[in-house]
């Protein structure tokens, strides 16, 4: 008999960036065990490819056009995700965007790439996450909030400052709202991912000198998949983890510890 505690069946879960990648590969995952899902995405063609995926499962799904960086808009698909779906049960705060490589230093950023990015990856999660909890608290239902943080705010990435905060940034948010919000029953935590192979990381992965360096440090010699982030998802979805919170999931191959 399968083990009850991971079925999503009746839950609800929203995902931005679910297009593709670890977003995707989150969805995918979270269809399988019952979950209706919306995804939220910048691209529509990506957002129809993502959708038929998931209707082929055989899952409830819906896929809505939003730029987290938009306050208005987040409000906006927020409120269009609970027409249409009911409920949100749990939401991943996981759009994000990397720092341009044509940054020569630091000290040479530009206060607009800085802002490009945090405008995506800190102030869209907070728009995002902001809604989600004020949706869960005044609904009285509970749920699970999750940011995608990176290896890059526990690392120092040089020419990334602005990536690096805003995933450092993350996680520190992640961890006040788990305390805040306890009491109304609402689980905060943080996946932080290693070297994955999606289209954000494509380039350096497929750089020889890059890879012929970073490859052998990874104890499990291999990138990291997107559906390698399915597990954690359902586990954080579903009541299995009602009194995990405050916690941040490290999933990088062995990566940081070699």
């Amino acid at each position: 008999m399968a083990y009850k505690g991971f079925d999503l069946t009746g839950k609800t879960a929203l995902i931005t960036g679910g297009n593709s990648g670890i977003g995707m590969g989150m969805a995918e995952a979270l269809a399988q065990a019952g979950a209706a899902i919306c995804i939220w995405g910048t691209s529509a063609e990506k957002n129809a490819a993502a959708l038929a995926k998931l209707k082929a499962l055989g899952a409830k799904a819906l896929a809505l056009p939003c730029d987290v960086g938009d306050e208005q808009e987040v409000q906006k698909r927020f409120a269009e995700t609970v027409a249409a779906l009911g409920p949100v049960h749990a939401c991943f705060a996981n759009a994000g965007v990397s720092g341009r490589s044509n940054v020569s230093s630091f000290a040479e950023m530009s206060t607009e790439e800085w802002k490009r990015v945090t405008r995506v990856n800190l102030d869209g999660a907070f728009y995002t996450l902001r809604a989600a909890a004020r949706h869960m608290s005044e609904g009285g239902h509970g749920g699970s909030l999750v940011g995608t943080a990176s290896l890059a705010a526990i690392s120092g990435p040089p020419r990334a400052e602005h990536y690096a905060a805003t995933k450092g940034g993350l996680i520190s948010m992640m961890r006040a709202l788990a305390v805040e919000f306890a009491r109304d029953r609402i689980r905060a935590n943080s996946i932080l991912p290693g070297w994955i192979e999606t289209a954000m990381t494509e380039k350096a992965l497929n750089w020889d000198k890059f890879r012929d360096k970073v490859l052998p440090r990874v104890p499990m010699r291999r990138w990291g998949k997107p559906e390698d982030f399915g597990a954690i998802a359902v586990y954080l979805v579903s009541d299995a983890s009602s009194y995990h919170t405050g916690d941040t999931f490290l999933i990088d191959g062995g990566y940081s510890l070699f």
